[in-house]
């Protein structure tokens, strides 16, 4: 007999995922927690999540497509095919990882996201007068945040478009189009490795999966019209919550 309202769950939080991937990163904080809540373990729940949101990516790159443009003058493909590489190493990592030790370091992985965005404007203004930071340091920042794209994925969006302003000086409204790609690219690698490696809870990643096509591609019209500070704002307001939750979580268990 069919659970309407399992299935019901996985794509409202597939939906949600999609659209905040779309509008400024961060799906896996709609997906993971609500995988989590259906019953997976956090890396089987962590895996079907990045699985379930690749459509969604996809569909956003593809309703971005306009926009995609050189960051600090490094071209999208050389920034997808570094981004690819280091994710699948990041992916392979998770694989190793026992679930155990993952539930203790999630938190903290929220966290650092959290800090990022919100202190990325004015770490960013400040390395503008001491330094001028080049591609060379955007490859290697890519280079780190493919490891925990492919490891993690949980805001990596928003680890893209603090780490990118804070090298470019640009806003997020301008980087969306760029890093959604890097996102879907991510998302791509840690894929492969996940159906490979048997990680993936099929009976719940379909719907969230199909869910999340659907936000995903109303979130990148929806994105294109926001202003840049409402965006952020909206970010900054669901990594710390959801980090809080995690913490709350962690400690009573």
């Amino acid at each position: 007999m069919i659970d309407w309202t399992f299935l019901a769950l996985a794509a409202a939080g597939g939906f949600v995922g999609g659209a905040m991937n779309a509008l400024a990163g961060g799906g896996s904080f709609s997906t993971m927690p609500t995988l989590i809540a259906l019953g997976l373990p956090s890396t089987i729940a962590n895996a079907t999540s990045n699985v379930a949101l690749q459509p969604a990516a996809m569909a956003s790159v593809w309703a971005y497509r306009h926009g995609l443009e050189p960051v600090m003058g490094v071209s999208m493909r050389r920034m997808a095919v570094l981004t690819f590489v280091f994710a699948l190493l990041g992916s392979l990592l998770l694989f190793l990882t026992p679930p155990r030790a993952f539930d203790l370091i999630v938190p903290w992985l929220l966290l650092t996201a959290t800090l990022a965005i919100a202190g990325g404007r004015h770490a960013s203004d400040w390395l503008a007068r001491v330094a001028r930071p080049g591609p060379r340091a955007l490859m290697s920042a890519q280079a780190v945040l493919g490891v925990y794209g492919g490891y993690f994925g949980g805001g990596i969006g928003m680890m893209l478009t603090a780490a990118w302003g804070l090298l470019s000086g640009r806003n997020p409204a301008q980087l969306a189009a760029p890093r959604t790609l890097m996102l879907a690219t991510a998302n791509a690698a840690a894929t492969l490795v996940f159906v490979v490696t048997g990680m993936v809870a099929w009976a719940q990643c379909v719907p969230m999966l199909l869910g999340g096509i659907v936000g995903g591609w109303s979130g990148a019209l929806i994105g294109r019209k926001l202003p840049a500070g409402l965006i952020r704002a909206w970010t900054l307001l669901l990594t710390t919550v959801t980090t809080l939750v995690f913490f709350w979580r962690g400690y009573i268990a």
